[in-house]
């Protein structure tokens, strides 16, 4: 043998047992810091938080009463809570919004950097009613007049519920981690495509369903399922053998995207659909789902894709990432689990 072979071979892949042995400490390291970094930011909203809410009445139409209310003084004590839209004028707690009502962007700035939670309740006087849970993540939010109609109406909405699901898929780490899992599982750019389809197309469905109310699961053992997809898919990820889930992912994600939207849509009904506008709400809500889980696919693929081409790439790394969504997946379940037998 060559000089320059001996010197290759002293290489870990030319040497599998001493390859082995470096491999699962740093399999082991990765797919730990992989469960620390989706859990640690679960865990960070934990943190207590004020209540508040912002309760606006309709008294006739184009006036409002506007009142802000908060069992904590420093929160009382705020000169003025919301910013209205241009067109509405607030005078102590009587809110004049004119021919065009209550419409438009309405704004929370202190809420920046705050550790709080307030309720935007409006109510009409036809009985129709809106809601929406804001915070420091989102501090503007669009009302919508319920009795509004046209284009530029149900343009409001599509864009606002567009929103609100890009920004659940990004910070719903179960939903994520459950898109992230097929993306390491599926082989080959049509069936990734066709695979994440079918999730999209199902998890509509019951999302659809549970916002009108037609079905209506209870949502602990809802979301123990969910995360234990996570779980299956990881296996499936580190598994070398052929199943179903390898050769029909498609079936497998559209299975559990029923599950999945019945999780959406408890989200969304924590922050409420306005009552007259509820198609173009879930419409909106959907496509921004789909755009979110888009986006993360797409950008797992380009970062795999510039691995290669820069040489960085490593064979452990997906089943690191297996390893580590599949442990913070049983985590979940076991909490979840617990949970639905009051142990929690």
């Amino acid at each position: 043998m060559s000089r320059r072979s001996r010197s290759l071979c002293r290489s870990y892949e030319c040497n599998p047992a001493r390859s082995a042995a470096f491999a699962l400490p740093r399999t082991l390291f990765a797919a730990v810091l992989g469960a620390l970094l989706i859990l640690l930011p679960a865990r960070a909203w934990t943190h207590p938080i004020d209540n508040a809410a912002l309760v606006i009445q309709e008294l006739e139409a184009g006036r409002f009463s506007a009142r802000f209310q908060s069992d904590s003084p420093a929160l009382r004590s705020i000169e003025h809570p919301a910013v209205y839209p241009p067109h509405c004028e607030l005078r102590g707690e009587l809110l004049s919004c004119g021919p065009a009502g209550l419409s438009g962007r309405v704004e929370l700035p202190w809420l920046e950097g705050a550790q709080t939670r307030v309720l935007v309740d409006v109510s009409w006087l036809d009985g129709s009613r809106f809601q929406r849970v804001v915070s420091s993540e989102n501090r503007e939010i669009a009302i919508y007049d319920q009795r509004a109609r046209g284009l530029a109406a149900y343009w409001l909405v599509l864009r606002d519920y567009c929103e609100l699901g890009v920004e659940h898929i990004l910070l719903g780490f179960d939903h994520l981690c459950f898109v992230l899992a097929l993306t390491l599982l599926v082989q080959g750019r049509r069936r990734l495509i066709a695979t994440i389809t079918a999730f999209t197309v199902a998890h509509s469905i019951t999302l659809a369903l549970s916002a009108v109310e037609w079905i209506a699961p209870p949502i602990l053992p809802i979301e123990a399922t969910i995360a234990l997809s996570i779980v299956l898919v990881c296996r499936e990820c580190l598994a070398p053998q052929e199943s179903l889930t390898r050769r029909r992912p498609w079936t497998v994600a559209f299975i559990f995207g029923l599950l999945h939207g019945f999780g959406f849509a408890s989200a969304l009904r924590d922050v409420g659909l306005p009552e007259a506008h509820v198609p173009a709400a879930l419409f909106g809500f959907n496509v921004g789902v789909e755009l979110g889980q888009l986006a993360v696919v797409f950008g797992l693929l380009v970062l795999a894709h510039l691995g290669t081409r820069l040489g960085l790439r490593r064979p452990w790394v997906p089943r690191a990432l297996a390893y580590g969504m599949g442990a913070v997946g049983a985590f979940w379940s076991i909490e979840r689990t617990f949970a639905i037998l009051g142990l929690g």
